[in-house]
């Protein structure tokens, strides 16, 4: 039993650590891994670092693609042309000139502008034309909207749109960050200018809405709209109301409320005089395919961690304090010991066996060790407390110090099927503008995006209830059934 629980525990940390970013071989350095990779740059650098958290898109990744068959497509839309009337296309130019002759010279209202744009879909001054084209008459209106394509949103928003593209934007100082996936029909469309403007332009809409938690009201998970609900109802000035009149006012609210949070219902950053789903609704009828924004992820530098509080005369005056109390002698006696080591040192051939023993105990580089242990003629501990004095495995300790400062960045792989963001912190500001830092960073996002099982930071992060089912599961297995 006690060897089969080994066997299982071994191979349980061997799936987590699989999982993890800080234990992949850094794509930069395939000699260490990427927890080495940070522990080197924390002795580097000076502070701690630490990755905070990562998003990792693949384009269409789960959704369902149609199964084309072009040729009955082709069938199908002769089929349509040869059963559809010649004399109909004569007719609607008929019709439309007619109208045109006839139609009366009156003031277009915001209120029917506003009716026309609830009921087609379509953009202000879209709207506004086709009123002035049809007298002011909302249904002549949208026939008229509808003859031009700007209503046809409503069908093209039912196919799949799979293909598309990931992208980001990072706003200026690093310290807000967004990824988005937005889908169209086909990769044609997605190298197209006009839909790279939208999908960026969305980028920073999601950057600029600090309320925005999902995409569309439909989102909003239902315990929360229940919350909401239950939070308007207590309220005070509903108390006096009738029963089927205060549901109707708090539903209002929780609407309000939903929408506010929803990303396709915010005032669009580039035109304000519509909404997102309105500049989507004229995209899609623009270029001509089904546009969706499928999921974003927004991250602002810092969020949520508790900043240390400095006392910078307290601090000065501990650090003086310190070095008044700490003896003359004592740099002088380090001094003549390594002197000491230096002259009585072995020249002995360092195996990888003992470099690797030494990576494990002090989370030094490679190079670093190696050259510790020949200085120290191969003995391990001696090359530890070297590399200690060296300040090369002093990243423990900075490792506790908090990390709330650093940069958030991303990385869209070629062709924008792929793209990362992530949020590595460090302790100053001053060292997140450094380049050795930011060079860091973006290793650490092409790392990501080069690493599809990666779900986590560090092993410590998978959750309980995915390891205790990795355990059940190895514990069924019949190899281990004779342990």
């Amino acid at each position: 039993e006690n060897i089969r629980e080994k066997i299982v525990q071994g191979r349980v940390d061997k799936i987590v650590n699989e999982r993890a970013l800080l234990e992949q071989t850094y794509i930069m350095d395939t000699s260490k891994t990427v927890r080495e990779a940070i522990t080197e740059a924390i002795a580097s650098i000076g502070e701690n670092i630490k990755v905070r958290r990562f998003d990792r898109y693949v384009l269409g990744e789960g959704i369902e693609k149609k199964q084309e068959d072009f040729a009955a497509e082709v069938a199908a839309q002769t089929q349509a042309k040869e059963e559809k009337p010649a004399e109909a296309k004569k007719e609607v130019v008929v019709e439309e000139k007619k109208e045109e002759e006839e139609k009366p010279k009156v003031a277009i209202s915001a209120k029917l502008v506003k009716e026309l744009r609830d009921a087609s879909g379509a953009g202000m001054m879209d709207c506004k034309k086709a009123l002035a084209e049809c007298g002011g008459d909302v249904a002549k209106a949208e026939e008229y909207l509808r003859m031009k394509g700007i209503t046809s949103a409503e069908k093209k928003a039912s196919r799949v749109a799979a293909e598309g593209m990931v992208s980001s934007y990072i706003h200026a100082g690093s310290r807000i960050g967004v990824l988005v996936e937005v889908n169209c029909e086909t990769d044609f469309v997605a190298r197209g200018e006009k839909f790279k403007e939208l999908v960026q332009g969305l980028a920073m809409q999601i950057a600029a809405s600090p309320s925005v938690e999902y995409v569309a009201p439909e989102d909003a998970s239902a315990e929360f709209v229940e919350a909401e609900k239950q939070a308007e109802m207590q309220k005070e000035d509903l108390a006096s109301k009738p029963e089927n009149i205060r549901e109707k006012i708090v539903q209002g609210r929780v609407d309000k409320i939903v929408n506010e949070r929803a990303l396709l219902e915010q005032t669009y950053i580039m035109d304000t005089s519509k909404t997102v789903r309105e500049a989507i609704t004229e995209a899609i009828a623009s270029i001509g395919e089904n546009i969706k924004v499928r999921r974003f992820d927004r991250y602002v530098l810092g969020e949520g961690i508790e900043k240390k509080q400095e006392d910078f005369a307290a601090e000065v005056a501990a650090q003086t304090q310190a070095k008044e109390e700490k003896p003359a002698e004592a740099k002088k006696e380090v001094v003549v010991e390594e002197k000491k080591e230096e002259e009585e040192k072995p020249k002995v051939a360092i195996s990888a066996k003992l470099v690797k023993e030494l990576r494990d105990a002090s989370g030094a580089g490679m190079m670093d060790c190696k050259k510790a242990l020949a200085e120290c003629g191969g003995d391990v501990a001696k090359a530890e407390e070297y590399l200690r004095m060296k300040g090369i495995t002093s990243a423990e300790k900075k490792a506790s110090r908090v990390a709330a400062e650093g940069m958030v960045s991303s990385y869209i792989h070629a062709g924008s099927r792929i793209g990362v963001l992530v949020e590595v912190n460090c302790e100053t500001d001053f060292v997140a503008r450094g380049e050795k830092f930011k060079e860091l960073v973006q290793g650490l996002a092409m790392q990501i995006a080069a690493s599809p099982s990666v779900e986590y930071v560090a092993p410590e992060d998978a959750s309980a209830e995915f390891v205790e089912a990795e355990k059940q599961a190895e514990m069924q297995k019949e190899d281990l059934a004779s342990k």
